[in-house]
This record gives structure tokens, sequence and C-alpha cells, in this order.
């Protein structure tokens, strides 16, 4: 019987999480983690860790946090590890070469997206954002490109009509730690696992989402102010200036017909809030003000009225 793997992983938010959970639920030996260093969140900027940290702290696995791969402490600790792979899921820092090369079968990357769509570093929201029928996973040996290794495996899933990049993430993430076992079960079990190159055909590259990303045009059609509202839901959330105040949707649905000027708001009653766009228009189903909570638009508007005829403007984000 071969020797147990020793297996590494790297990742950050509750994607990677999920990968590593179901890593150490197939019983691989997970010999050492990494993942970046804990961040102020909430409103008292408190220091806190990430969703890989605090599941590899319960578990009692060795945690490394270095700022960067160039720390000569992180790299000795790596090659003390002798592992066999390196996991990588949404970790946040590029691997340099030595890196790469440290781990005796390389390491293995779970990308949330079919390959060579949507390399780098935002593939759920740039596959919602376009409205992509589908996307997948793809599980990747690592070179020194951009999401440009060779593939081991790849599952696709469809993306349903109303899906907003929190109920893609979830279901892409339980996808992907079935992924990396099965990918970890055929490396343990034959002592390699087939890799081929990726097509050259089809790239497209998922740049990070920017504030102007988050600002919402009325001018374009109310079914692509409905996506990106789920591309950017849970974070960062779409945006929009309402009765002059920056005004976050977090929820909508698109509604055909013509409705006039772009922006304008046509409803604003205990029955929604409904704005034309370029074409059709939208309907807002929870949005949030600044320093307020996510509010149904019923609930919203009853506390922060907004006349019928006013205009959504340019947003903050810009």
């Amino acid at each position: 019987m071969a020797a147990a793997l020793r297996v590494g992983f790297a990742g950050t938010p509750p994607f990677a999480a999920t990968a590593l959970a179901a890593i150490l639920s197939a019983r691989f030996h997970v010999v050492l983690v990494l993942t970046r260093p804990d961040r102020p969140r909430g409103r008292g900027l408190k220091l806190t860790p990430s969703a890989v940290a605090s599941l590899a702290l319960e578990r009692g696995l060795a945690l490394l946090q270095p700022v960067t791969l160039a720390d000569q402490a992180a790299r000795a600790a790596l090659a003390r590890a002798a592992l066999d792979v390196l996991i990588v899921a949404a970790y946040g820092l590029i691997l340099p070469q030595p890196v790469l090369e440290t781990p005796r079968h390389g390491c293995i990357n779970v990308h949330a997206s079919l390959l060579p769509r949507w390399r780098g570093a935002a593939p759920i929201q740039r596959a919602l954002l376009e409205g992509d029928a589908q996307t997948g996973i793809s599980i990747m040996q690592m070179d020194a490109g951009l999401d440009t290794g060779a593939l081991i495996l790849a599952h696709a899933v469809p993306i349903e009509p109303r899906d907003s990049a929190a109920t893609l993430t979830d279901r892409l993430a339980a996808m992907g730690g079935e992924a990396i076992v099965e990918t970890l079960i055929r490396l343990q079990r034959d002592g390699r696992v087939d890799a081929f190159p990726q097509q050259e055909a089809g790239v497209t590259y998922a740049r990070k989402i920017s504030r102007g990303d988050a600002a919402i045009d009325w001018r374009v059609p109310a079914l692509a102010i409905d996506r990106q509202v789920r591309a950017l839901n849970p974070t960062p959330g779409a945006v929009t200036l309402l009765a002059g105040k920056p005004i976050k949707i977090w929820a909508s649905e698109p509604v055909s017909g013509r409705f006039g000027v772009p922006g304008i708001v046509i409803r604003a009653d205990s029955g929604g809030l409904l704005l034309a766009c370029g074409e059709g228009a939208l309907a807002v189903r929870e949005l949030q003000r600044a320093g307020g909570r996510r509010l149904s638009a019923p609930e919203f508007l009853s506390g922060n009225p907004i006349e019928t005829g006013s205009c959504a403007g340019a947003s903050a984000a810009n």
C-alpha cells in the first residue's frame, strides 16, 4: 500500500475552507495550512482570521499566515514540511516558482470556472455579469502563468436564472471539495495524475471586481443590471445614488416593457420600488443605505421615502 500523502493546503475564504473540510473528511493527512493574515473586520475593525485559518485552528493543524511568499521563514517551513502536494484554492497570493517546485507532485489548484474561460481573480462574478449559461470547477496542475496550467479534470454546473454570487459560490465550493478529493484519491492510488494542456481558444480573463464594477448605469438593459446585482451579492454590492444618497441594491428582478427615461423612479410605495432602465425596468426587492441594514423595498421606503419621478444617479463608487 502506498504511503499516505503529505498534503499542504493554501486558501483563504469560505470557498477554500469547504475544499479543506472535504480533504480532512476524506482523511488525507494535511501537514500544513497557509492562509492570508488576519484582517480587521466589522465596525470595530477587530482582527479576524480567515475561514481557512478558523478551520485549521479548530482542527489543530499547523498554520502559516505569511504576508508574502517571498518570506524566508515561510519558504523554510514549506521545505521542512516535505509535502507531496500543495492544494491551492482562492489563496490570494501568487505562488513563486520556488514554491511551485517545492512539493514532490507540485501544486494543484481548485478554480471556479471551466478553464480556459475566466482565468483570474473573479471567475464567479464575471460568469454572472456576462450571463453565462454554465460554469464549473477546474482542477489544474499549477504553473507560473495565470491559471494556465494543464487540466486534471473539470466538472460543469448550470447557472440558474436567479443565482447570485453567494448561491453559485456555495454550489461550486461543494463541487470543488468533491473534485479535489477525487484528484487526491487518484494521486494516492496511482502516484500520479494525468493532466492535459488547456485549449488555446476561448480564453477570457476574470479581472478583480473594482469599485467601478459596482456602479449601476441605468442606461443599460434591466437584464444586465439584474445580473450585476446578483453578481455583486454578497460583496461588494451594486450601488446607485437615490434621493442623493448612496444605496446598495441586493436583490432585484427585471421587468419588460417601456418605462421612459433611464433611472426614473416609476413606483415607490408599499407595493415596491421600480426604476426605468435603458430597456425595461428594475423591480428592487432588497436595498440598504450606508450605515443601515438590508431591508425589503417596502420596509426601506417606510423610513426613507422616495418621490415618484425622481431620478437615480451615478454612484459614489465611481
